[in-house]
């Protein structure tokens, strides 16, 4: 897997100069599977000669991103992929640097198409990337250009692969893993080559058999591929050294694959996954009736005695979303916990809150509104299953909530004799309900279709 990239910038020196432009074209040695271009506001004066040489002038720049604004996307971008460029010091260079002063070491695998054609493409009097794509016969739409030059680069790239395989055999030993000399030689290259690419959840052990990282995702070839190849932490890069074996298990939905990895990961403690172990989420909304009967919310930390209805990464995260569902639902200030005092909250005083605080308003009427708002939090569906994909063609699998709670996950056959709910029911593991869970499903259910949901 590979990023082709190319910058432009305000001059030679990484030391001293910016990067104004950027574009990376992620190539999987067949074809492109995604890209990223973006001019670049350098915070500084472009030089005249550097206008005339790219064409990118002060006025282009001024609403471009500054390269803070787009660090995370180049992170996840390159992350786990070889960095392709033409003269790739110069590229890899400007980008640590730029890192460098977010406080970040950038580091990634690099190839430099000069120093690969000089070997595959002997003999030409330049390899200037013009010259060198003058010579092979490939055009170039926007030369000084960042989108223009690193389409160049992928099209020289190709021609440098089919060489490459013409010398060194049917397979190109630019396709194999860059990192494969660097790995523990008791694991088994041969079985890395057969790891699926499909959705499930995968285990990394030790040479003395030890569980040392649990992970998910929706292509664990492509993932465990990157883990084998990463060069971006020293964290990351001593795992990668300890891993003697892999094994996995597909799931054919990637819900599953989420819910397994966090069930797994509390059971054996992985001591690479001490970041999930630590759940992030360490702060909840919670719900409770006061001596009044009014039913009142408060946000604060998450310990083992209480059950939050919704959970957060952060202190302001929570209190901002108590927020917006005391506005959304015209709540009292003072019963949610965000406003002190003996009397009325400051929204009766301006004519927003009914005057639940003073005892004003009913509690029936109050708790209207206020049970209302726990919908913000729970499931609608309050008994039912998710029917997602299964691991082949006739198999789907189920996820089962009763009460707003999740009881567990099973795969079953659409084809078996007399098929209906029951079987759903009866396909079910147990497994126990956590905010995590919570979080997970909720999330999910959000942000990607499932293939149906059944109410019971």
């Amino acid at each position: 897997m590979y990023a082709i990239v190319d910058i432009e910038t305000t001059g030679g020196s990484a030391r001293t100069e910016k990067i104004t432009e950027i574009a990376i074209y992620l190539y999987d040695g067949n074809e492109i599977t995604g890209e990223f271009v973006s001019l670049v506001n350098p915070e500084r004066n472009i030089p005249y000669f550097i206008t005339n040489l790219t064409g990118i002038t002060n006025e282009m720049v001024e609403d471009a991103p500054r390269f803070y604004e787009i660090a995370k996307k180049i992170i996840e971008l390159t992350e786990g992929r070889t960095f392709v460029a033409h003269n790739a010091r110069f590229d890899y260079s400007f980008i640590r640097q730029e890192y460098k002063s977010l406080g970040f070491n950038f580091k990634r695998s690099i190839l430099d198409t000069v120093a690969l054609s000089r070997k595959l493409l002997p003999g030409h009097s330049s390899y200037s990337l013009g010259n060198i794509c003058k010579d092979m016969g490939i055009s170039i739409n926007g030369r000084h250009r960042a989108s223009g030059d690193a389409l160049a680069t992928l099209k020289l790239f190709e021609i440098l692969i089919e060489k490459d395989i013409e010398v060194n055999g049917n397979k190109s030993s630019l396709l194999k893993n860059t990192r494969v000399s660097k790995l523990n030689p008791k694991l088994d290259i041969n079985k890395i080559e057969s790891i699926p690419d499909e959705p499930g959840i995968y285990y990394f052990y030790n040479e003395n058999g030890d569980l040392i990282y649990i992970g998910k995702s929706r292509n664990l070839q492509q993932r465990i591929s990157t883990h084998l190849s990463n060069n971006s932490t020293n964290r990351a890069m001593e795992m990668r050294d300890l891993i003697a074996d892999i094994d996995w298990e597909t799931t054919g939905s990637e819900l599953i694959a989420l819910l397994k990895e966090s069930f797994e990961i509390k059971l054996n403690k992985p001591v690479y996954n001490r970041a999930q172990r630590r759940t992030g989420f360490q702060w909840g909304i919670f719900s409770f009736p006061d001596h009044n009967g009014y039913l009142n919310y408060r946000y604060g930390q998450i310990n083992d005695d209480e059950d939050p209805v919704s959970v957060f990464t952060s202190k302001e995260k929570t209190k901002s979303k108590l927020g917006s569902i005391v506005e959304t639902f015209g709540l009292c200030q003072k019963l949610s916990g965000l406003y002190e005092t003996e009397g009325a909250c400051f929204h009766y005083q301006v004519g927003i809150c009914k005057g639940a605080c003073i005892g004003k308003e009913s509690p029936e009427d109050y708790n209207e509104r206020a049970t209302k708002a726990i919908e913000e939090f729970i499931f609608v569906r309050r008994n039912f299953f998710i029917i997602d994909k299964g691991r082949d063609t006739d198999e789907r699998c189920a996820v089962k909530i009763v009460n707003g709670k999740y009881t567990g996950y099973g795969y079953f056959n659409i084809n078996d004799m007399g098929f209906g709910l029951s079987a759903v029911h009866e396909c079910i593991i147990p497994s126990g309900d956590n905010s995590d869970i919570q979080v997970i499903l909720k999330q999910y259910l959000r942000s990607n279709r499932v293939e149906k949901i059944i109410e019971f």
